[in-house]
């Protein structure tokens, strides 16, 4: 067994082990399904009507799009024919999860000005793709991010890593997002929390598999109108209780919380200089590289768009943050003290990442409350959508295409394998997201960033920058590195101390990208300059063909008429 075949080997097992310790009660999972939960007279008709209503809407865009999607290209890349103002908009469903609009207001009603560092640090992402990746993202790729690394390097063994990485990315998101959508699904409309995992499921599946690449844009870019639209809904409401006064909002937020005047102040949510480093690197260089956002910049004509797609993309993003900001201090000055979201013990209901949804009810009642919630199921929606089909464009594209079938697979035959593949992930979704039901799984949002960081921006930078690359630099550095970051994951103060019960982490810092990147990085050239062989050879020597290609658009995929 080669060490490809040992690395993924111990990671199925190591992921098996632990949704084996998380699923004690699966057995009874299908029995809940189709148990009526305690509390459906809390249900929400109106946002019940909502989600309905955006269902109906997505499937019929499915619908739609199942009848445009007749080749390989139009599934992964809906044809290179969306424009760059649509594009960016769907970036901005791509990027915004659940947790953008819920967790950084979370984050600032827990911890107050701090919270800002999970908005302003990743909006640092955005000026990398633009001015290092964008243009040449569109010139070098055709459907995944292994195909612009395998331009002029060995294409088995880069599209093993690639691939692999881009599993790991997306099996430890879709964890996060699944989890995260059966919880606050099953609060929010009073449904079970097996059941919603599973109308997530089939609803990414029909997505995905039957619309690809075009119904999951027009899913994003819809998510993304009822999210920005949401979001300016509350702030405008909470900005007018105090005639528009940022100081007055900003004052009320001191006089609730426990912290006072400590919540306008920075420090204390990362507790050194090393561990708010490593969060930074994790947070801007693995944000610059997510596969699933970065697939995004194959479905416009040319490289001109892709930077038009990033800009605007910016610009919403940047905007929502914003308004994020403005949503978390007006939970605590709406919900902190408000007994109607305080629990008998004064702790509010469903925990901080409720905060926004609270906040939503306190200022528009039912309605908005419904709106917003539907706002957060078209969100975790349009997430695990486009995290599906980057997992299957990798596992169709890049293992069965390029490895097994060298190349030499029909485009009917990717595209059977590709919906397969949707069907599959969708069901590993709905196991997995029952089979971590009410573990703690924050160890895992930090696991997809890290292999971001670790793996995909440094090949893709060195790929594209520095002519000296080679495929053993490039196999070595990055199977190496994301070893590293896994395994300082596992021997940290998360994993090792708090869900494992040790008495103190192996290694002290709770995010390792800082060390992960470095290693990758550091490896990458020392192997690639240490490298002599005649394929290393004839790799540096097409460096300039590339480079063409990457400046000009000369070879680049076009795209596609119907």
């Amino acid at each position: 067994m080669n060490r490809q075949n040992t690395f993924f080997t111990i990671a199925t097992l190591a992921l098996l082990g632990f949704a084996g310790t998380a699923s004690a009660s699966i057995g009874d999972a299908i029995h809940n399904m189709f148990t009526l939960p305690a509390n459906t007279g809390a249900i929400n008709t109106k946002a019940v009507s909502m989600f309905f209503g955006f269902v109906l809407i997505s499937l019929s865009i499915t619908v739609w799009a199942a009848k445009r999607t007749k080749s390989t290209s139009d599934f992964y890349t809906a044809g290179g024919n969306i424009g760059g103002f649509q594009n960016g908009l769907a970036i901005c469903g791509d990027w915004c999860s659940s947790a953008a609009l819920m967790g950084v207001a979370a984050l600032i009603y827990s911890t107050g000005f701090d919270g800002l560092i999970y908005s302003v640090v990743p909006f640092g992402a955005w000026p990398l793709m633009m001015f290092l990746l964008a243009d040449r993202l569109r010139n070098l790729g055709k459907y995944t991010l292994a195909d612009i690394v395998s331009l002029r390097l060995a294409r088995v063994p880069i599209r093993t890593l690639v691939a692999g990485a881009s599993l790991a990315f997306v099996v430890g998101y879709l964890i996060v997002q699944m989890v995260g959508a059966g919880t606050l699904i099953s609060n929010l409309f009073g449904l079970n929390y097996e059941m919603a995992q599973v109308i997530i499921g089939v609803l990414i599946v029909l997505y995905v598999a039957f619309g690809g690449m075009i119904a999951t844009t027009y899913v994003q870019l819809i998510k993304a109108v009822l999210l920005l639209s949401g979001a300016t809904f509350i702030v405008v409401a909470v900005l007018a209780k105090f005639g528009f006064s940022l100081n007055g909002l900003y004052q009320a937020a001191v006089d609730n919380h426990p912290l006072k005047t400590g919540v306008m102040q920075p420090g204390g949510l990362l507790p050194d200089p090393v561990n708010a480093i490593s969060c930074g690197v994790m947070l801007i260089f693995g944000g610059a590289a997510m596969p699933h956002v970065l697939m995004r910049f194959f479905t416009v004509p040319d490289a001109k768009e892709a930077r038009r797609s990033v800009a605007w993309a910016a610009t919403f993003i940047g905007y929502f943050y914003l308004l994020t900001f403005v949503i978390g201090y007006g939970a605590i000055a709406f919900v902190m003290k408000n007994p109607d979201f305080l629990d008998a013990n004064g702790i509010i209901i469903g925990g901080p990442n409720m905060a926004a949804i609270h906040l939503s009810e306190a200022m528009g009642g039912d309605l908005l409350l419904g709106f917003i919630s539907a706002v957060a199921f078209a969100t975790i929606v349009a997430v695990v959508a486009g995290l599906t089909i980057a997992g299957a464009s990798a596992i169709s594209h890049d293992i069965y295409a390029n490895i097994f079938r060298h190349g030499k697979a029909t485009d009917a035959e990717v595209v059977k394998v590709s919906r397969i593949a949707a069907l599959g992930l969708g069901v590993l979704g709905i196991v997995l997201g029952i089979a971590f039901k009410g573990q703690n799984i924050a160890y895992l949002i930090v696991l997809p960033f890290t292999i971001s960081a670790t793996v995909f921006f440094p090949v893709l930078f060195l790929t594209m920058y520095w002519r000296r690359l080679t495929t053993t630099g490039v196999v070595v550095g990055g199977w190496l590195g994301l070893a590293t970051g896994i395994l300082l994951l596992v021997v940290g103060p998360t994993i090792w101390k708090d869900i494992l019960g040790n008495a103190a982490p192996l290694f002290p810092y709770k995010y390792p990208a800082l060390f992960s990147m470095t290693v990758t990085f550091v490896t990458m050239i020392v192997v690639s300059l240490l490298d002599k062989s005649e394929r290393a050879k004839a790799e540096l020597a097409s460096f300039d063909d590339q480079f063409v290609r990457s400046q000009t658009g000369l070879g680049a995929e076009g795209a596609v008429q119907h």
